[in-house]
């Protein structure tokens, strides 16, 4: 989004770079005060809760100023580089401003700047424009719009009255409280002029009134010491040692990671269910796929072979692959699969997904997945990669661990955890023999995932890894 102003000034504001995100902090800026840009021309890098962006700008021009430092989070709207495009002499070079906390948003909507004329509806797309509706708030409810029409009368009699020389207490607005609490208060001769709110936009609550009503406690009793009795130490206060500890804000993929734990841990129940299973034939084809002409140039690894092993054993069980709607009391069942990996990245954990995994071969699947693994660690992950997945594995095993207790994803029904992949004694044909052996764990949503279908989903893939054949008959 721009807005002109001073003539040929443009001010180039943090764009919505999609899903409805509010803010962003800006990495790193590409260019500085004085230094020529064109439409298209990429500017900085930020950092949503998402993942990290390039914004272009959407004109030609001279930057005048950077209005934030590297670093700053910045809010969806907020003016962050000033761009003059008249095309005249290049402004003297100025440091970005000092770092502000945290943009101030506009308290109501009448500040907001105007839209130039012919304007129009301007576009949202990842890393350029931004909805006008992002940045709005609700003004907030006042005397005047909670009050009812006999009071607002009142209130504009009395504000006459105070224009033609009533003292100023005169004016003082009616105390905010709903009709119910304005009854108790009567029924307890509570005047409300004398009582505190604790309530939202200084509303008088109903135990703002009782705190009111109660009696007075009466002073404590004095006890008299002994004069000789020393007075007792204070208790001594929590520190913290800043020379031993280093504090790291929570923002960007950390913070949207965090707040998506939590939502996941106290709306869904969760169910976590193991099998441990011999996949030493899925680790030979492994190895075969490797020499085959087919795959030549991809990755071929276990997790190939289990991604595929749980799309097959969606196919055969198509309502783990649904998502809970609580506001339609409904159960959404997807007929494609977006099949999430989660992926460590240097920013934090995220989880991407493969749109319709289960259209496509195993050639294609190692492909994607080799690319989506790449992007995810190399920080470009776009927002729309990580929205719309519909079930996910997390490989744990990597780390040397047996197995866990996964996390739903959002909006998903279940999460495949993948153990690491050890030589273990086991016994095959009637014989004890050294096999590759691995633990699978399996997490869901009980509310529409019940112990039946999540052991059928379980036992499918390990089937398939056991007996990798499986592929071609079950697929």
């Amino acid at each position: 989004m721009t807005t002109m102003t001073e003539g040929s000034v443009r001010e180039f504001k943090m764009p919505d770079v999609g899903e409805g995100l509010t803010e962003a902090e800006i990495l790193k800026w590409y260019v500085q005060p004085g230094d020529t840009v064109t439409d298209g021309q990429v500017v900085c890098e930020v950092e949503t809760a998402k993942a990290a962006v390039e914004l272009p700008i959407p004109y030609d021009g001279v930057v005048r100023e950077l209005h934030f430092p590297e670093g700053t989070t910045v809010d969806v709207g907020t003016s962050i580089i000033a761009v003059d495009v008249s095309g005249g002499a290049a402004p003297s070079a100025a440091p970005p401003a000092k770092p502000a906390a945290k943009p101030e948003k506009p308290e109501s909507a009448e500040v907001q700047e105007p839209k130039p004329e012919g304007s129009g509806r301007q576009p949202v797309l990842v890393g350029y424009g931004v909805a006008t509706s992002s940045t709005r708030r609700r003004p907030r409810k006042g005397p005047d719009s909670l009050a009812g029409p006999a009071q607002q009368a009142e209130a504009a009699l009395q504000t006459e009255l105070n224009g033609h020389g009533t003292p100023a207490a005169a004016a003082r607005p009616r105390p905010l409280a709903k009709p119910p609490v304005r009854k108790l208060a009567k029924d307890l001769g509570v005047d409300l002029e004398t009582v505190t709110p604790t309530g939202p936009d200084g509303i008088i609550t109903r135990e703002d009134v009782h705190a009111a009503a109660a009696p007075p406690k009466p002073p404590e009793p004095v006890q008299e010491t002994p004069a000789a009795a020393p007075a007792p130490a204070p208790a001594a206060t929590v520190s913290y040692d800043a020379a031993r500890e280093t504090r790291i804000p929570v923002r960007g993929v950390r913070k949207a990671t965090a707040a998506a734990m939590v939502n996941s841990a106290f709306t869904a129940p969760h169910v976590t269910e193991f099998v441990t299973v011999d996949v030493t034939r899925t680790m030979k084809l492994v190895e075969e796929l490797k020499q085959d002409k087919e795959f030549t140039g991809l990755r071929v690894n276990p997790l190939l072979l289990i991604a595929k092993a749980l799309l097959v054993a969606v196919k055969r069980n198509p309502d783990i692959n649904a998502t809970w709607d609580e506001a339609a009391q409904e159960i959404v069942r997807k007929h494609y699969v977006n099949l999430g990996i989660a992926t460590a990245t240097p920013r934090g954990l995220i989880v991407p997904n493969i749109k319709d995994a289960h259209t496509r071969t195993l050639p294609q699947l190692a492909e994607s997945l080799g690319e989506l693994v790449a992007t995810a660690r190399e920080g470009k992950t776009s927002p729309a990669a990580m929205q719309g997945g519909t079930i996910t594995i997390t490989n744990v095993g990597v780390f040397g661990v047996d197995t866990g207790t996964p996390l739903l994803n959002t909006g998903e029904s279940a999460i495949l955890a993948v153990g690491a992949i050890k030589l273990q004694p086991w016994v095959h044909k009637g014989k004890v023999k050294p096999r590759q052996v691995t633990t699978l764990s399996l997490s869901f949503d009980h509310r529409l995932v019940d112990g039946e279908l999540g052991s059928k989903v379980l036992a499918d893939v390990a089937a398939i890894l056991e007996q990798p054949k499986r592929l071609i008959t079950w697929a």
